[in-house]
């Protein structure tokens, strides 16, 4: 390795990506490639970043497979980047076992890393703690320490477990401390302030109060029946009854939530579970249907009585009822935490986080973009999805989880 490339790789650690740059700005040889696309993806430049990097790899020779190596690794993390999610994970999986074959661990980390923290962009919380459970932070560079902490972090988070998340954030504020760079540091804090910041509102007959994610979290290892909007689902205690893929069920459910103590009379059940205003037999006699499978489901931890005008909830063992709605109304509200993280998202990336199809993701976008709240970039198969930061809450409960909250 040549003194320019020593010290243009130095200044990358460092995250000085201008000064990496000087250095090896106008070389075209194939590990000042590597270095620059690192460079560019430090400055936000992504598809030049991963354009130099497959050029990189293709100009390492068949003996310099552990280059070649690092090169997927980095151009995988900058797909991360551009939320291009659809690729095989075989890439990367090969490149990290041809790093651990040539002891170099931190890349071989750095790529396993990389791989757990796609999966906690799709919600795949099982997978992603099966990807990082196995990974030693021990006695590497504090940058990638602090990445590794941050990412068990929000793995702890979106599994709704405060304290070894508040332990993990911890960790990463020392390694970040140590490391000294800047972007590191902000993410941090970022990471920090969510944990203060609402995470979701509880309704009450008369109006609603903000919980952070502690509060939330505590709701649920509580006897009382929660209703979860933010997760669409119906539990108590350990029980939790997962309900995003039968939308007729949660609705019911959260109608009689809402009303608890009181009663609702079956016109509005059908109204809220079957959005018409103009029930027949047919809708009554299927709200009949609708009510003895939740009744079913929730048997354990309420009763839904029939009353003269409708149907009651009635909890279990003198449990309280608790509605938890999210931070922002609207069906499209786990769409629009995914597009508030900075990134800008493609429908394909949308689709596979939300496991929707494209043509869904499509129409809710347009629907967005006709209040204001979404706007698009590029065009065709390069067009990307933008939203503005949402400022004063976390959107920690609105982003898809595949695995029930523990």
């Amino acid at each position: 390795m040549d003194s320019l490339i020593a010290a243009s790789a130095r200044a990358l650690a460092a995250g000085d990506a201008l000064g990496a740059l000087k250095r090896v700005a106008l070389r075209d040889d194939p590990p000042a490639l590597a270095l620059r696309g690192i460079a560019m993806a430090q400055l936000g430049e992504h598809p030049r970043a991963r354009e130099l990097l497959r050029r990189a790899a293709r100009g390492f020779g068949a003996h310099e497979e552990l280059a070649r190596a690092r090169c997927v690794v980095a151009e995988a993390e900058v797909a991360m980047a551009m939320r291009d999610l659809g690729g095989s994970p075989r890439a990367l999986a090969a490149a990290a076992a041809t790093l651990d074959a040539h002891a170099d661990r931190a890349n071989a980390l750095q790529a396993r890393l990389i791989a757990a923290r796609q999966l906690l962009l799709l919600g795949r919380l099982e997978a992603a703690r099966a990807a990082l459970a196995p990974l030693d932070v021990r006695d590497l560079p504090p940058a990638l320490a602090a990445v590794a902490e941050l990412t068990a972090m929000e793995l702890a988070l979106r599994s709704l477990r405060i304290g070894p998340a508040r332990v993990a954030l911890a960790r990463a504020q020392e390694a970040a401390e140590r490391a000294r760079v800047p972007a590191l540091s902000a993410e941090v804090a970022d990471a920090r302030a969510a944990l203060d910041r609402p995470a979701a509102r509880r309704l009450f007959p008369g109006g609603e109060e903000a919980l952070r994610l502690d509060e939330v979290a505590a709701l649920r290892a509580s006897d009382a029946l929660v209703v979860d909007a933010c997760r669409r689902g119906v539990g108590a205690g350990d029980a939790w009854r997962p309900l995003a893929r039968r939308p007729v069920l949660f609705a019911l459910a959260r109608a009689l939530a809402e009303a608890w103590p009181g009663d609702v009379d079956r016109e509005a059940l059908i109204a809220c579970a079957f959005n018409t205003r103009h029930p027949d037999e047919t809708l009554r006699a299927r709200l009949r249907v609708e009510i003895g499978r939740l009744r079913a489901l929730v048997a354990a931890q309420a009763g839904i009585e029939a009353t003269a005008r409708g149907f009651a909830l009635r909890p279990r063992d003198a449990r309280e009822v608790v509605v938890l709605a999210p931070p922002i109304d609207g069906e499209q509200a786990s769409l629009v935490a995914l597009l508030s993280d900075g990134a800008a998202w493609s429908t394909s990336a949308l689709a596979l986080a939300l496991d929707a199809s494209q043509r869904t993701v499509q129409r809710a976008l347009a629907e967005l973009e006709a209040e204001g709240r979404v706007r698009a970039i590029g065009r065709a198969r390069a067009q990307r999805w933008l939203a503005p930061p949402l400022a004063g809450f976390t959107t920690i409960l609105l982003l898809p989880a595949a695995l029930p909250i523990e």
